[in-house]
């Protein structure tokens, strides 16, 4: 059985280990290419885009594919909706591989909203000094504020349009508690902007500004292409693959 992973993520990473340690299983793992040095999985893998539903519809019967896994992050909502389609066209199960989404609780702070348009007007009414954590590919939204600063902190540099008074942070997670804390202190933060990307790596930034009482707008996350089974961890992954290959 060939199982195609299409990853980057650490859920991605773990469902590798744990299927190649498994006998009769061909995997390979396709990255997106948009980070320099990424963290490279167990089993074969693949760079770059697929050109498309209908390339990675190609893909998957020129290579022989038995089942699909859609591991990305949980806002690559492109590469799910043609990883739907292909699937679909090339007659392959598909599994969507999606950590839980963070859940508010008492005393957070909380402005969910269904876009970073939508949470770049929101700013400055919360707060001017932004620590802004959704990744280096959405600074377009922001780049029109001109009446904050930001704190922008991402794996790589990125790339303009961006918002014209910003400091750029270049880590990885995972993060902690302390390391959060201390940061939103240097830094005078008063608001903070994130995706609802979930998992332990970053959630420390939360619980940092939920004890001083920070607000904090959360983009929602895209929904899962209709008809697509979703597992929440690697885990359950491997389960579902074993009892479909039956």
């Amino acid at each position: 059985m060939h199982v195609l992973i299409l990853g980057g993520t650490t859920e991605a990473r773990r469902l590798a280990e744990l299927l190649t340690a498994s006998a009769g299983l061909k995997v390979t793992t396709s990255l997106a290419g948009r980070v320099a040095a990424p963290r490279r999985p167990p089993g074969e893998v693949r760079e770059g885009g697929f050109g498309g539903a209908e390339g990675l519809a190609g893909w998957l019967a020129g290579h022989a594919v038995d089942v699909l896994v859609d591991a990305t992050h949980p806002f690559a909502a492109r590469i799910s909706f043609h990883a739907a389609r292909a699937a679909a066209s090339a007659r392959v199960p598909l599994l969507a591989l999606r950590r839980p989404g963070w859940v508010p609780v008492e005393g957070d702070l909380w402005h969910e909203t269904g876009s970073l348009d939508r949470a770049a007007e929101l700013l400055p009414a919360l707060g001017r000094r932004v620590f802004l954590t959704t990744g280096r590919t959405g600074l377009a939204a922001f780049a029109g504020r001109r009446d904050a600063w930001f704190l922008v902190r991402s794996v790589e540099p990125p790339e303009p349009p961006h918002p014209p008074h910003l400091e750029v942070l270049l880590d990885r997670g995972p993060f902690t508690l302390d390391g959060e804390r201390a940061l939103l202190r240097r830094h005078r933060i008063d608001v903070l902007v994130t995706k609802d990307s979930g998992g332990a790596a970053t959630a420390p930034k939360l619980t940092a500004a939920r004890e001083v009482g920070l607000p904090v707008i959360v983009v929602r996350r895209p929904p899962v292409p209709d008809g697509v089974p979703t597992v929440p961890d690697p885990e359950a992954a491997v389960r579902w693959i074993r009892q479909i290959s039956r």
